[in-house]
C-alpha cells in the first residue's frame, strides 16, 4: 500500500492552497486555557481576525466534519479547549505573536496533513513558512530479497494463532478485554465484517464527505488485531483482546490521509465515550532535532488525566541499518506512547523509525508489525506490516491489563505495561522496554 495525500483540494477562501503537494492546510490548532476558553479566542478574534467561531459541546452532533471543511468558521472543541482556526496568510504572525502574550493561550502549531501509517514513501518537504507558539519553546529503500527474507525469523506456525499473537503470549493470556472501550482513529471499518460487527460500540466520520465505511483497508485491519474474535470466520485468531468494545472514527480519508483538526475531533469524540485506550496508526514525518507537537502533548495529558491511554505508530521512514529516522508526529510526543515495529525474528522491523530526537522522540516498547494478518473490508482477510500494524497490538494488550485492573489510573496502565514487556538485545533507541507481552 502506498502513502496518498489527501487529494486536489481547491484554494481555500484564506488564500492558502492545500493541494497534493503540502503537508499544511493553512489553518491552527490552538491549545487553550480550559479556565479561560473564551479570552484566547477573543484575543485571536480581535488582534488576528480569526474566522467565525464555531463551538462543538458534543461531538457526536454529526455535523462537525462539515465544520471543519468550512472555510469561514473556526471550530472550538469546548471539552478539551482545542480549536481549529482559519487565519488568512498575512496574519500568521500576528495569530503567533498573540498566543506569545495572551496567557490564556497555550500553543498554536500550523495543523498538518497526517497519514495512515503503513510501509510508505517518504513526504514532500513544505514550501511554505508557518510559524508556531510553544509555551515550552525552550524544550529543547529498498532492500534485497535476502535482507528481507533474513527479517522472517524461525517458522511460526499460525494454523492457530497468528504469529504476533504467540510473539506477545496472547495465546497463553486467559484476558479477553471484556468491555473496555478501545478508539480507533483511521480510515473507518468495515461495518458488516462478520467477525467485527459485533464488537463495534459506536462509530463517526469526521472526514467531510465520506461515511465511516472503510473504503482504504487500514482501519478495519487494525481494529481486527485489536478486537478481532476469539473464534475467527475463516483463519487463526488474530484479536488481541476479543471482548473489547471498539469505537471506530474515522480521520482518515479513503485515500489515507486526513488533517489535525481531523483527529482532534475524533479525539474528543473518543473521550467523550468513554475511550479507555485511544490507538493511533497515523503520523507526519518529523526531521532531525525537530520538536514534538505541544498541541497534541498537551491533548494527551488532557486524556491522560481522564484516564485514556493514547499509543501511536512511530513511522516507517527507516531503511535499516544505514538509516534510521525519528518517531513520526504525534507518536513522539511525551504523553503518547510509541510503537516500534518488529519481524518473526524479534528484530526492529527495517522501516521502523528510533529515538533519533530528544524530548518525547523515544520508542515506548516494540511489537509485531511484519506481515501481520487481520481482517480486511469485504468480510476477508491480509497481511499488512508497518508500525501501524504493530500499535493496534499494544492497544490490545492494554484493553486486557484494563480489564484486569478496571480501577487502575491511565498512568499505572503505561506502567503496567512497560513493566510487563520482555526485554529484548537491541537497543532502547528501537525497542524501548522490550517486546510487549500480554498479561
Amino acid at each position: 500500500m502506498n502513502r496518498h495525500d489527501f487529494g486536489e483540494r481547491p484554494h481555500r477562501a484564506n488564500g492558502s492552497a492545500t493541494g497534493r503537494d503540502s503537508e499544511y492546510t493553512g489553518r491552527y490548532v490552538v491549545l487553550l486555557d480550559p479556565n479561560h476558553q473564551d479570552s484566547g479566542i477573543d484575543e485571536l478574534r480581535s488582534s488576528a481576525g480569526i474566522a467565525s467561531v464555531e463551538r462543538v459541546r458534543d461531538p457526536d452532533e454529526g455535523n462537525v466534519a462539515e465544520l471543519l471543511e468550512r472555510p469561514d468558521v473556526s471550530v472550538l472543541f469546548e471539552d478539551l479547549a482545542a480549536a481549529v482556526v482559519e487565519v488568512r496568510p498575512e496574519q500568521r504572525h500576528t495569530l503567533v505573536t498573540t498566543a506569545e502574550a495572551e496567557p490564556s493561550i497555550l500553543a498554536a502549531e500550523p495543523e498538518r496533513t497526517v497519514h495512515a501509517l503503513p510501509i510508505t514513501a517518504p513526504q514532500q518537504a513544505p514550501t511554505e513558512f508557518f510559524p508556531a507558539f510553544r509555551s515550552d519553546e525552550g524544550v529543547v529503500a529498498r532492500h534485497t530479497r535476502a535482507e528481507i527474507a533474513a527479517g522472517q525469523g524461525p517458522a511460526w506456525n499460525e494454523d492457530t494463532w497468528t504469529w504476533g499473537l504467540q510473539a506477545i503470549r496472547a495465546n497463553l493470556s486467559h484476558l479477553t478485554g471484556h468491555g473496555v472501550k478501545v478508539a480507533v482513529l483511521d480510515t473507518g471499518v468495515d461495518t458488516d465484517h462478520p467477525d467485527l460487527a459485533g464488537r463495534i460500540e459506536a462509530t463517526e466520520s469526521f472526514v467531510p464527505g465520506e461515511t465511516v465505511e472503510d473504503g482504504n483497508g487500514h482501519g478495519t485491519h487494525c481494529i481486527g488485531t485489536v478486537a478481532g474474535p476469539a473464534d475467527p470466520r475463516r483463519g487463526p485468531r488474530y484479536g488481541v483482546a476479543p471482548e473489547a468494545r471498539i469505537l471506530a472514527a474515522k480521520v482518515l480519508g479513503n485515500s489515507g490521509s486526513g488533517r489535525d483538526g481531523f483527529i482532534l475531533a475524533g479525539m474528543a469524540w473518543a473521550v467523550s465515550h468513554g475511550a479507555r485506550v485511544i490507538s493511533m496508526s497515523l503520523g507526519a514525518r518529523v526531521r532531525p532535532g525537530e520538536l514534538f507537537p505541544q498541541t497534541y502533548e498537551i491533548l494527551a495529558r488532557r486524556a491522560l488525566e481522564r484516564g485514556t491511554v493514547i499509543v501511536a505508530a512511530a513511522g516507517n521512514d527507516s531503511d535499516r541499518p544505514g538509516r534510521v529516522e525519528p518517531v513520526s508526529r504525534p507518536a513522539n510526543c511525551p504523553g503518547i506512547l510509541a510503537v516500534a515495529a518488529l519481524d518473526k525474528a524479534i528484530a526492529p522491523a527495517f522501516f521502523s523509525n528510533g529515538a533519533i530526537n530528544d524530548q518525547g522522540g523515544e520508542i515506548n516498547i516494540a511489537a509485531p508489525g511484519w506481515q501481520v494478518r487481520s481482517a480486511a473490508p469485504g468480510g476477508g482477510y491480509r497481511h499488512l506490516s508497518g508500525t501501524s500494524m504493530a500499535t493496534p497490538h499494544v492497544a490490545g494488550v492494554l484493553a486486557l491489563l484494563s480489564g484486569a485492573i478496571p480501577d487502575a489510573s491511565a498512568t499505572d496502565l503505561v506502567a503496567a505495561l512497560k513493566a510487563g514487556a520482555f526485554p529484548l538485545t537491541q537497543p532502547v533507541e528501537d525497542v524501548g522496554a522490550g517486546l510487549l507481552q500480554a498479561p
